[in-house]
């Protein structure tokens, strides 16, 4: 390769990593472009112009998903939602990443998600006993109407209801009053616990209950009556009574005593093959089982129970506070922690899956193919719904749930669960305030489902235009809001109870977002408390708000000698070649370079999208040599 004689001539090859980095600096020639640091004259003209073309930023997608239209990136970008009953607790509304995400969204509270296809507002809430102790519920029917049992600190009563009003009568305990540690029932008579005796007495009866055992210096206890037997627990011991026991005398001896002197049992069930009981001390939470000898039988008639082992270890720090089964199958875990679902082995044994979400819970009670738990619903006392029915990932232990009804202005979790005797009417008991159960049919004044956030499965900031709810407005309004990434909403629209809904503009946030959520709040009707609207779904539609690419087409001159318009001479004996090949080398690797364009005083980062030489003559004497005209096209990044 030919250099010339000139010692002092520049290097053919830049001396860098990567070559595309390099860029020009002049040293008094009038250059107008430069690439990678290798400059040129333009040679804009007719048949070779300087052109700027927005590269195409979409492209044509074939779709493939059960939801028609949703990834078709050409037009509208769509995301749409019809049903929402595989419950809460998603952070991005992503259906391509897993199918179930298409029925989830991130909140609820007041709305019944339960029906596939459509969300409405659930019924409130009406306290039925006021007290500032911390009472017990249970469900029961005192022969005539359903009701509940309820202790209330040295009270036992009995709340029957009429629609939503409340009447309650108060049993007599015998002997001193005192403190009711529990609370159990066999469907007609009750038993319960206090700090010195186990009392016994009839749901429909008037007349005072039985002393039946001496149960002094009790600090903690749990009573239930489950497998046709009275199981009982009194500090760190485990006891079988006698259910039929007459009156007075000592506690039998203690069926297990815990190793452990402050271990304090919380909860007692049952399962299938086995009797459940847990407790803890202080970090150290356990359940325990106890199986039946079925080929011995006890003082009382019953197959004996078996010493109990241990089932299930939770983790450090988390605290057992109920534990229980249903259908045979599955087993809910509620701790201080949050809940958990388990199934049940042949054997009685248990394995559980992970916290369905994270907020103490303290009951359970079961309705149909539903668990009802008692917790806190953000800042207030009420219960989430749990389907049993079927996980939301298939072969794992993670089931739907949303919060469900819930005590309006009450702010601590809440404590035992039942329905009212056979109803449907589920209730709770919120501690220091009172008994809260479901209204006959009055809705909540008010219930919103807050969706995932909506990404479309890239990082790139989009455009949010349009929004169109699916909401039947008869019996009642709805309002629409826009939550961005820092949780902020932003008020886009409001239709009144009978308004037509139609398709809205998404106003805020004016700017761009890599993904923003949705808030939809319904309003009961108007002119009926016991109706509210019904919601089916929405429909966003949203565009790409990345940077546009450019596709810009510089000609230039690629001459062994040129001279600029001043008249400086450069170049030398193939320096044409040597620039051509630089650049060609900088396009084989798909590295970017820097472009500059000395006229406007651009300057960006770019890559070739495009070279096209053309070994021309020399038409002016400005340039001689072999060479031609360059074209370069260059897409900016």
């Amino acid at each position: 390769m030919a250099y010339g004689d000139d010692i002092t001539e520049g290097i053919p090859y830049v001396l860098s990593n990567p070559a595309g980095a390099t860029s020009y600096s002049s040293t008094g020639e009038a250059y107008d472009v430069a690439f990678a640091g290798l400059p040129f004259f333009l040679a804009a003209s007719d048949d070779t112009p300087y052109r700027r073309v927005t590269a195409q930023y979409r492209k044509q997608q074939i779709d493939q998903t059960r939801e028609p239209g949703e990834q078709t990136l050409t037009g509208w970008w769509l995301r749409s939602q019809s049903s929402f009953h595989l419950g809460a607790g998603i952070k991005y509304f992503e259906p391509l990443q897993d199918e179930s995400l298409r029925f989830q969204f991130t909140e609820s509270k007041g709305v019944d998600i339960w029906t596939k296809g459509q969300a409405s507002l659930l019924n409130t809430t009406v306290r039925v006993l006021s007290t500032s102790n911390t009472p017990i519920i249970i469900g029961a029917n005192d022969g005539t109407d359903d009701c509940l049992v309820v202790t209330d600190g040295t009270d036992l009563k009995k709340i029957t209801m009429s629609n939503d009003t409340a009447t309650s009568s108060t049993y007599i305990q015998a002997g001193t009053p005192a403190t009711i540690y529990d609370l159990t029932t066999d469907g007609i008579r009750y038993w319960f616990i206090n700090d010195t005796h186990v009392h016994r007495g009839n749901i429909g009866g008037t007349t005072s209950d039985t002393e039946i055992y001496n149960a002094t210096s009790t600090t903690s206890a749990r009573i239930r009556y489950i497998k046709q037997r009275l199981i009982a627990t009194i500090n760190n011991k485990l006891y079988e009574l006698s259910a039929t026991h007459t009156s007075g005398g000592s506690l039998p001896s203690d069926h297990y005593t815990h190793p452990q002197s402050d271990w304090i049992w919380t909860t007692i069930s049952e399962g299938p093959q086995a009797i459940y009981v847990g407790g803890y001390s202080r970090k150290n939470s356990s359940i325990y089982k106890i199986t039946l000898d079925l080929a011995s039988a006890n003082a009382l008639g019953f197959p004996e129970l078996s010493v109990p082992s241990v089932v299930v270890d939770l983790p450090e720090g988390e605290i057992i506070n109920t534990f229980d089964t249903y259908l045979g199958t599955y087993a809910v875990l509620c701790t201080n922690k949050g809940v958990r679902v388990g199934v049940l082995g042949n054997e009685g044994d248990v394995s559980y899956g992970p916290l369905l979400f994270e907020a103490e819970c303290t009951d359970v009670v079961f309705r149909d193919k539903f668990a009802y738990v008692s917790t806190k619903q953000n800042t207030e006392s009420g219960l989430v719904r749990i389907d049993l029915s079927q996980p939301v990932v298939p072969n794992s232990l993670i089931f739907a749930y949303a919060w469900d009804v819930y005590a309006s202005g009450e702010t601590v979790t809440a404590g035992t669960t039942a329905f009212l005797g056979g109803t449907d009417r589920v209730g709770f008991s919120v501690p220091g305030d009172g008994v809260w159960l479901e209204s006959y049919g009055v809705k909540v004044a008010s219930g919103y489902l807050q969706t995932g956030y909506i990404r479309y499965n890239t990082l790139e900031p989009k455009i949010y235009k349009l929004l169109f709810p699916r909401f039947i407005s008869t019996n009642g309004g709805l309002s629409l809001q826009s939550v961005d990434s820092t949780g902020t909403t932003y008020n886009i629209g409001t239709y009144s109870q009978g308004e037509t809904v139609t398709e809205g503009g998404i106003p805020y946030p004016a700017s761009a977002q890599e993904y923003l959520g949705f808030k939809f709040t319904f309003t009961r009707s108007t002119a009926d408390t016991t109706l509210g609207p019904i919601f089916n779904g929405y429909q966003i539609k949203s565009l790409p708000a990345i940077p546009r690419q450019r596709l810009i087409q510089y000609p230039v001159f690629c001459y062994d000698h040129e001279t600029d318009k001043f008249g400086v001479e450069v170049g030398y004996e193939g320096s044409a070649w040597d620039r051509m090949q630089q650049l060609e080398a900088v396009e084989n690797l798909g590295d970017t370079l820097v472009v500059q364009d000395f006229r406007t005083g651009e300057s960006f980062i770019g890559l070739i999208e495009e070279m096209d030489f053309i070994n021309r003559t020399p038409t002016d004497k400005r340039f001689s040599g072999f060479g031609g005209t360059l074209l370069v096209t260059i897409r900016s990044v």
